[in-house]
């Protein structure tokens, strides 16, 4: 069974355990994922036969383009509830957020800490732990958003995108299914600026939410230092797992090595003992 589209309801109780929610980074939307979420149904299947895997765009992008992206990442977070709400999804729920989705999955875990059982931060850069390295580099993004402003560029946009966030993922396996997203659903260049807005506005709680999380970063990462995970990290007692040699999109660059590490985490706890929604 192929994992749940963003157009697709999904039926939880409201004591399931089995629903994963996945969110993207600055300006991608569920079909950037790539092949991921095939991946991580299998190994969480593996684990728990009724696992479903959904992924949801935010708003400003993917199906959800027409929506005025807001400019604070808990405004994403209500809008990303009710639109499950919208769908009859209830939790709690697992969720994986990569990037901007990091900081959505960071607030939501703080301020809903109910409907929130398990969390996965993908390359996150969230104040206040980025403050004593290397920033990313917001203007490499508009400038890129800038490019969609013409047809002729969409090519050269989505390249020097490829560019940026991979190491290991030649241009000829995605460019054109990522050329037909942006014929899809085009990305809006306001929207973009008020996510990253959103983005660079948010600071995190020092204290470690009450769902356990689960840190993946790639060291080779040109765009978030990854000394930020392990800051996050040792903050909060949460594992981190490193990549060395994949880019920022690591969902794509190595999409079994996230999909076992996920599933590995999920093992391990369950050998421990270690209860839903528990850390340890």
């Amino acid at each position: 069974m192929p994992a749940a589209s963003a157009a697709t309801p999904v039926d939880v109780r409201p004591t399931s355990t089995g629903v994963w929610v996945l969110l993207r980074g600055l300006s991608r939307e569920s079909g950037h994922w790539g092949v991921f979420p095939e991946h991580l149904l299998r190994e969480l299947r593996a684990l728990r036969p009724d696992s479903q895997v959904l992924s949801l765009d935010l708003p400003g992008t993917g199906t959800q383009r027409r929506q005025p992206s807001p400019t604070q990442v808990s405004a994403i977070v209500d809008a990303c509830r009710a639109e499950l709400l919208r769908r009859g999804v209830r939790g709690p729920l697992s969720v994986i957020g990569m990037s901007l989705g990091a900081a959505v999955l960071a607030d939501w875990a703080n301020r809903y800490p109910s409907e929130i059982e398990a969390g996965v931060l993908i390359n996150p850069s969230l104040r206040p732990f980025s403050e004593l390295f290397r920033k990313p580099r917001p203007l490499n993004y508009l400038g890129l958003a800038l490019l969609s402003l013409s047809r002729f560029s969409a090519r050269l946009r989505e390249e020097r995108v490829l560019r940026l966030t991979t190491r290991l993922t030649p241009p000829q396996a995605v460019i054109d299914r990522w050329l037909e997203l942006q014929r899809q659903h085009p990305l809006g260049v306001r929207n973009t600026a008020r996510q990253l807005l959103a983005s660079l506005r948010y600071r995190a709680s020092r204290t470690r939410p009450a769902a356990p999380m689960l840190l993946l970063c790639s060291k080779a990462d040109s765009l978030v230092d990854w000394r930020c995970s392990q800051a996050i990290s040792r903050a909060w007692g949460a594992p981190l797992r490193l990549h060395t040699k994949a880019g920022h999109d690591l969902p794509l660059d190595d999409p079994q090595w996230v999909a076992r590490a996920v599933a590995e985490w999920l093992r391990d706890r369950s050998i421990q003992g270690v209860g839903a929604g528990e850390w340890h």
